[in-house]
């Protein structure tokens, strides 16, 4: 795909839902100038939960679909988007745990971070995501297990307490006597949110399939819709412009499309590349380039106009931001790392 095309709206582009919020120009060239310093990612894992689809007329295999949620749009990051479920490393998350599949020293060096209570704590934050998010949770009474129905009444109060970090994730673990089941992820992708977002996350991306028995809730109060949608069918509707992603969500998405069960996608993790993804912005003459590498498709060329700031914001919809415009009608927008 060409620059040009990469643009939304463009000229001969389809209309597609990329985030750009338009203070990026605007902060791009603050941190061009050294107006604009740079804050350090925080640590953070998100989960592409992978079943195989039961609905008549799916076929005799069925077909995989990927569990996302929509972000509210009060959200100071990433309103309005479609994500997975996922959130920061909590420091706690390194407090000793009962483990099943790969050591930490393993995953240290799958993640490519420095030891193996790094590597713990960014696994304990995938597994943890999940369950506050979604209700899921990929632990057992012992390894080769998986707990088999997390919706009663007390499961429910451990989550919250989750939530409210009132409870830490080895402590509710102990508790119940639980293993956590690393072996039920496999690492897929790493993405880095660009250096000129005040929020920013060095995020892993992780899949897994839904244990038998288990069923996603719609618990989180970052959320206000969740859907369970064929991989595809979800990069359709943002190639439309009708679902709002990241490019790191809609990148995954692509990436799991080939697949034809969840247990072929979890086969497959062991090979993806998780070199990180970080934006690039440079300044050419009086445009902004932003690109991410290996992934063109993102690929902005954004001219400062004379009429006012860069960027506008779709009247119809308060507080989503949508491109710049060219020439060329307002298109949607939009874009989980950035």
């Amino acid at each position: 795909m060409s620059p040009g095309s990469a643009y939304p709206g463009s000229p001969g582009s389809a209309s597609r839902a990329q985030w750009y919020p338009p203070e990026w120009p605007g902060r791009i060239r603050a941190l061009a100038a050294g107006e604009l310093t740079a804050v350090p990612p925080r640590r953070a894992a998100t989960v592409l939960l992978l079943r195989e689809e039961t609905a008549p007329g799916a076929g005799p295999q069925g077909q995989v679909q990927v569990h996302m949620l929509r972000r509210r749009t009060s959200m100071a990051f990433a309103g309005g988007a479609y994500a997975y479920p996922g959130g920061g490393v909590d420091p706690r998350d390194e407090h000793p745990v009962r483990w099943a599949g790969p050591a930490p020293a393993e995953w240290a060096v799958r993640l490519g971070v420095p030891g193996p209570g790094e590597a713990q704590a960014i696994v304990c934050a995938a597994v943890r995501e999940t369950f506050e998010e979604a209700g899921v949770l990929l632990a057992g009474p012992a390894p080769g297990t998986v707990v088999a129905d997390t919706t009663g009444d007390d499961w429910e109060a451990d989550r919250a307490a989750l939530v409210a970090r009132e409870l830490s994730f080895a402590d509710f673990l102990d508790r119940r006597g639980l293993v956590l089941r690393s072996d039920l992820l496999g690492a897929w992708a790493r993405w880095i949110t660009p250096e000129f977002e005040p929020r920013r996350y060095d995020t892993w991306f992780f899949v897994a399939v839904l244990p038998a028995g288990q069923r996603t809730r719609d618990v989180s109060t970052e959320a206000d819709r969740t859907v369970w949608i064929r991989p595809a069918d979800a990069a359709a509707g943002y190639d439309r412009g009708e679902l709002l992603m990241m490019p790191p969500t809609i990148a995954t998405l692509r990436s799991i499309e080939p697949y034809a069960t969840p247990a072929a996608a979890l086969a497959a993790a062991p090979g993806q590349d998780l070199a990180p993804v970080l934006a690039r912005a440079r300044l050419k003459g009086d445009e902004v380039v932003l690109s991410w590498p290996g992934h063109e498709e993102f690929t902005k060329h954004v001219p400062r106009t004379a009429a006012g700031p860069e960027g506008s914001r779709d009247p119809g919809a308060p507080g989503r931001p949508v491109a710049p415009r060219d020439s060329a009608p307002p298109a949607p927008k939009g874009g989980d790392a950035g």
